[in-house]
């Protein structure tokens, strides 16, 4: 356990009033993500979850960021528990100085890491749905009268974690299609009408029993919806891609997931966010092959599959989700003879 960690969990926990330093009984290095320093920390008989924003993400290219995007993870959390509580975690409060927040930590037989669970192959119908109305619900409610965009004027971060690493690092590495990465980024920057988590991955989603609560925040701001919405999508065929008895079923989850939040759309036409969504979908496809973050557990070949098909859908955009779908339920039908 890292001595430097500790000390500052302790700090931390001293700085909020949480509880005695002296008392803490465990604290352990939580994996998985690149972004942060996260530990789980018990103490007089609660579990926190601490985390520590990095200035430097651990990934092979030199990729930083504002430590300071701690703070809209915070408030974005504290957000969405007022929108939909059922689907929330609890914060506990957060250290300006330290750039750093304790929230409550979820575990039990009845908590699920998505991502993990579709990578063994299991599916569940109504999660995507479920997902889907989640970020519905948390869009709709940022663009009423009265919704406090404050906190979330964070467009400058935003480019720093999504929109350079993905879109504009890939364009200079991919010329064919440079032109079209650098108008969606140049579109992404410009656009500040919802409050976008930044994140929606099957990584940062846990389920408690049938309520899916959504985790790693980091780069909130007034942004635009689709980019959450063909984040998360981006999730579900890249993982369809890579088990292949997700395939079958590939549709119906973006059909479902697209349904529900679309039911929440009000501020403007569901089709235009669709058309937008499905002509950001395959850069961020081609993103998480050739940006910054490439996702890990893509062999080669599926590798290949991806780039090949996201580059022939930015020459030529597709205006329906289920369209994409469609492209590749063809692809992988073509790859199996």
């Amino acid at each position: 356990m890292p001595t430097a960690l500790r000390k500052r969990c302790e700090e931390l926990i001293d700085e909020l009033g949480l509880a005695d330093p002296a008392a803490i009984s465990v604290v352990r290095p939580l994996t998985g993500g690149v972004a942060s320093d996260i530990a789980m920390v018990e103490v007089e008989g609660q579990r926190l979850c601490i985390k520590f924003a990095l200035p430097k993400l651990k990934v092979a290219e030199d990729w930083k960021a504002p430590v300071h995007r701690n703070k809209a993870e915070f408030e974005w959390l504290r957000v969405a528990a007022d929108i939909a509580p059922e689907s929330a975690v609890k914060v506990f409060g957060r250290s300006e100085e330290n750039h750093g927040f304790a929230m409550e930590f979820l575990a039990g037989d009845d908590v699920f890491l998505w991502k993990s669970d579709l990578l063994e192959g299991r599916r569940i119908p109504s999660r995507a749905n479920l997902v889907g109305n989640l970020l519905g619900s948390i869009h709709a409610a940022s663009t009423r009268p009265g919704f406090e965009t404050a906190p979330f004027q964070n467009r400058d971060d935003f480019y720093a974690l999504r929109i350079e690493p993905y879109l504009v690092f890939t364009a200079k590495k991919k010329a064919e299609v440079a032109e079209q990465l650098t108008a969606l980024a140049n579109r992404l920057y410009e656009t500040e009408t919802v409050l976008v988590h930044g994140d929606v991955s099957p990584k940062n989603i846990l389920f408690k029993g049938k309520q899916p609560v959504v985790l790693d925040a980091e780069c909130a701001t007034m942004g635009a919806p689709e980019f959450d919405v063909a984040f998360c999508l981006n999730h579900l065929i890249l993982k369809a891609q890579h088990v292949p008895t997700l395939r079958p079923a590939l549709a119906a989850d973006l059909e479902e997931f697209w349904s529900a939040y679309a039911a929440h759309v009000s501020w403007e036409t569901p089709e235009r966010i669709e058309r937008r969504t499905a002509e950001l979908l395959p850069a961020l496809m081609l993103a998480r092959i050739d940006g910054k973050s490439p996702v890990e557990y893509l062999d080669e070949s599926s590798r290949l599959t991806i780039r090949e098909a996201s580059i022939a859908l930015l020459k030529k955009p597709k205006t329906k989700i289920g369209e994409i779908a469609e492209t590749f339920a063809q692809t992988w039908k073509g790859n199996s003879r």
